[in-house]
């Protein structure tokens, strides 16, 4: 296992709760079916949308400072230019990791959560990692 498996699978057997900023209403889109698949088995999932309303059955937070706590795990779903700032609110929410999905790299959202002693992962996807690893649920 190499260590940024070990890291994945540290984060993903230690964090129930996946706050996921960027969360879609719209089915088909990444930001809906990854969320969806990772509730499916056993993950709460907490959905982070400016427009507020209802994703997943889960009532949607407009901002990450307004999610419940802990927040544990929090998985952006938005451009990389975002990515510091999501860090930062990720840092004040008392986040435990911070995990930018595929095709999302930012070397200042890595120093700010690396400074704040938050576990990071980026370019990935939490879903793929999950079966890649075969961890098969959120208390697994």
């Amino acid at each position: 296992m190499t260590g940024i498996d070990a890291l994945i699978e540290q984060i993903l057997r230690t964090n129930d709760t996946i706050t996921v900023v960027g969360a879609s209403a719209s089915p088909g889109k990444a930001a809906h079916d990854v969320p969806a698949a990772m509730a499916r088995h056993g993950w709460r999932i907490v959905p982070v949308n400016p427009r507020g309303g209802e994703i997943l059955g889960e009532q949607a937070y407009r901002a990450l400072a307004e999610a419940p706590r802990p927040v544990g795990l929090v998985d952006v779903f938005r451009p990389a230019d975002e990515a510091p700032d999501i860090a930062r609110a990720a840092v004040a929410a008392g986040a435990t990791a911070l995990w930018l999905q595929l095709g999302i790299v930012s070397r200042q959202a890595r120093a700010i959560a690396e400074r704040a002693g938050l576990a990071y992962v980026e370019d990935r996807c939490v879903f793929v990692e999950r079966q890649r690893l075969g961890i098969t649920g959120a208390h697994a």
